[in-house]
Parts: structure tokens; sequence; C-alpha cells
């Protein structure tokens, strides 16, 4: 896996180039994608797998996989309008209330609260998710939080592996 990370210059620091994680840790790495290959066979759809990873990237800064998902859910069919919306889905009109539940979840799992997660947003979660849902949902967004530590810890450059992945079709420049 060629992944590009940001010479320390432009990090603000005088050492040399950031390691590169995936080189290093190719096992691990190897084991870590068999969770998401997993997860697309998992009961939530793929667009709002798209939309957890794209919110929860946002939330965490996370440029390299906020680039990924934007160009992933493009290429699956996702609207244009509906991803600009989506830092501010509480406002929008443009999500169901599935898909609003499963953005509440992701926010609330990736800023964990000091008193953990409330009742009522476990509730109203569990008005639109099944059990399994939420059982898979929250796997979805653990993992896609634990990529981004690993890209925003080691400064990923976004677009780096595009070629990789087939994200070049987005037409996303």
């Amino acid at each position: 896996m060629n992944i590009t990370t940001k010479p320390a210059a432009e990090a603000g620091t005088k050492r040399g180039p950031r390691v590169n994680w995936a080189d290093q840790s190719p096992e691990l790495v190897k084991k870590f994608t068999g969770v998401v290959t997993a997860l697309r066979a998992s009961s939530i759809e793929e667009s709002i797998l798209n939309l957890v990873s794209i919110r929860a990237s946002q939330l965490n800064g996370c440029s390299f996989c906020l680039d990924m998902h934007v160009k992933q859910a493009k290429m699956h069919g996702e609207r244009e309008l509906r991803l600009y919306h989506l830092a501010a889905w509480r406002d929008s009109t443009l999500f169901a209330p599935r898909e609003r539940a499963a953005l509440a979840w992701t926010e609330v799992l990736t800023k964990l609260p000091d008193q953990g997660v409330s009742d009522e947003i476990y509730e109203r979660v569990r008005t639109q998710l099944s059990e399994k849902e939420i059982s898979d949902l929250s796997f979805a967004v653990m993992v896609v939080n634990s990529w981004n530590r690993l890209n925003v810890g080691f400064k990923t450059v976004p677009g780096s592996a595009d070629a990789m992945y087939g994200l070049d079709k987005a037409g996303l420049n």
C-alpha cells in the first residue's frame, strides 16, 4: 500500500516524513481491512455507511478519509447536495429518520460525552434501527474512527491513494 504522508516541514516540525503506517504494519492493516469488508455485508446499507464515514471524518478532522469517503459516496450515487448538507444534517430536510438516527449515533460515539451515551439518544436510535443494526453501526463508527486516527496522526495526504482505490473515477479533483 503506497499511502503518502506529508513531510514534517509541512506539518510544522523539523523532522523528516512521518511513518507510513501501512508499510510498517501490513499484517495489522490486512486484518483491519477484513473488518471493513465484513461491514459491507452488514445490516447497514451502503448509503448510510457512506454518510457515517463522512460525518465521523468531518468531526475528527481527517482530510484523507473525508476526501476518500466523499468520492466513494459520489461513485455509489449519493447526491452532491446531501454531501454539502451533511455537516448540518440536523437542520437539513434531505435526510430520512433512519439516516438521522445513524448520524446521531455516529456523533455520540465519535465524541463520547463525559457522562456516556444518554438513554434519550439510545432510545431515539432504537426507534429507527434494530438491535443488530445498532450493533453493526457501532462497529462501522468504531472502524472509521480508527482509520481517522491513523490518517490524522500520520498526516496522510488526501487523494494519495485514489488510483489504488479507483477513486479517480469519481470525477472530483
